[in-house]
């Protein structure tokens, strides 16, 4: 990773980026962590670049990116709130001081270190959401570094990046780093499981592939001959999901159906439930395996059609939702909408309400916090390690 392949990555997606303020953020950034090392060896600034990075991949705007780039100069340099102020505005500096107000954090114990950390975390979310997507970018770069940290710290940290910073990234819609949080954490809390999942997917991905290659042709010929144009390809599954529902449902390995389903693509709600429709009259769909989130959104706005029907024999399962609703689930919400936009939107704000709800948690401790916490933000996940 270097900065060229950053600045490169945004301009896919803003041509006319502020890209003088991201360069201006990075030298900022690399001449106050001259000097400093991560637990890999690797210069400092390599650790802000692929935070910002990460956020470049979900498409946000210069200055959450400029942010990312800074997120660390308070806490672990001689930078003041003041120097960034002056360099960057308030807007960044404020951005900044929320990380560093969450990372500074230091208590006696461990239990009131994490459950305190959660709460500053959770309170400046509802002040300014860039402060937990940065958070969690720089949670993420850490988890991919994790194997250079010692065996307890590493279940320490994976266990605490699966109960909390996974479902925070599920409860805002960011899939991508939702899934990789959960796999990471996976991979160190059980090792073992996590290896015999990935061997056994290894050994059956050709023939898996072969089989999603002929199932999304025969899809695409059936929407074409009812004049449906939609973009339909297979989609993977993530291993801590296939674990998940390993231990939801008793199933072995070998019965886990979806490993690979598919993802219908449509331009509009109406297309949605016309493929539907097409899906259901030419092959039967499986009982109780039907959800509409498009009619009953997800709390954090995630919209798709789940279903499962029989083809030849196989259960093959589908979403299919329009390519703004697949913007939404892939990159979450607070990429789909700059953050103008997001202040103000209502849509946006309901979101939220889950935030706000649980702040009533902030005078509760330790333990009593933790476990209120998983129950009333995080009921609906499953977690499965102790």
């Amino acid at each position: 990773m270097n900065f060229n392949e950053l600045t490169e990555n945004i301009k896919k997606y803003k041509s006319n980026g502020n890209i003088k303020l991201i360069e201006k953020a990075y030298l900022f950034s690399k001449k106050a962590h001259e000097g400093q090392k991560r637990k890999s060896h690797d210069d400092y600034i390599m650790h802000p670049l692929n935070v910002a990075f990460i956020l470049s991949e979900l498409k946000l705007d210069e200055t959450i990116i400029a942010s990312a780039l800074l997120h660390d100069v308070l806490e672990d340099t001689k930078i003041t709130f003041n120097d960034l102020k002056k360099e960057f505005g308030e807007d960044i500096a404020n951005v900044v001081e929320g990380e560093t107000k969450i990372s500074k954090l230091k208590y006696g114990d461990r239990e009131n270190y994490q459950s305190e950390s959660i709460r500053k975390m959770l309170i400046a979310t509802t002040k300014d959401i860039r402060v937990i997507i940065v958070k969690l970018a720089d949670r993420l770069d850490n988890m991919r570094s994790l194997k250079h940290l010692d065996k307890e710290r590493q279940k320490r940290i994976s266990k605490e990046t699966l109960e909390v910073y996974a479902p925070l990234a599920y409860r805002l819609g960011i899939w991508k780093i939702k899934w990789e949080l959960e796999d990471l954490s996976f991979k160190f809390l059980e090792p073992k499981i996590y290896l015999e999942i990935k061997n056994s997917i290894s050994k059956k991905r050709d023939e898996r592939e072969r089989d999603v290659f002929r199932i999304v042709k025969l899809i695409k010929k059936e929407l074409h001959r009812n004049k449906v144009d939609s973009n339909v390809f297979g989609r993977p599954k993530n291993f801590y999901g296939i674990y998940n529902k390993m231990k939801r449902k008793n199933i072995p390995f070998e019965e886990i159906y979806d490993l690979q389903g598919i993802r219908v693509i449509t331009k509009d709600v109406k297309e949605c439930y016309e493929v539907l429709g097409i899906l259901h009259n030419k092959w039967k769909p499986i009982p109780n395996e039907f959800d509409d989130y498009i009619a009953n959104p997800k709390p954090n706005l995630y919209q798709s059609i789940h279903t499962v029907v029989l083809i030849d024999k196989a259960k093959v399962e589908f979403q299919i939702r329009t390519e703004k609703m697949d913007s939404v689930a892939e990159e979450g919400i607070a990429a789909h909408w700059s953050y103008k936009n997001i202040k103000s939107n209502t849509k946006f704000e309901k979101s939220l309400g889950w935030l706000k709800q649980i702040l009533h948690l902030k005078d509760r401790k330790g333990e009593d916090f933790l476990e209120s916490l998983k129950v009333d933000l995080f009921g609906d996940n499953i977690f499965v390690f102790t």
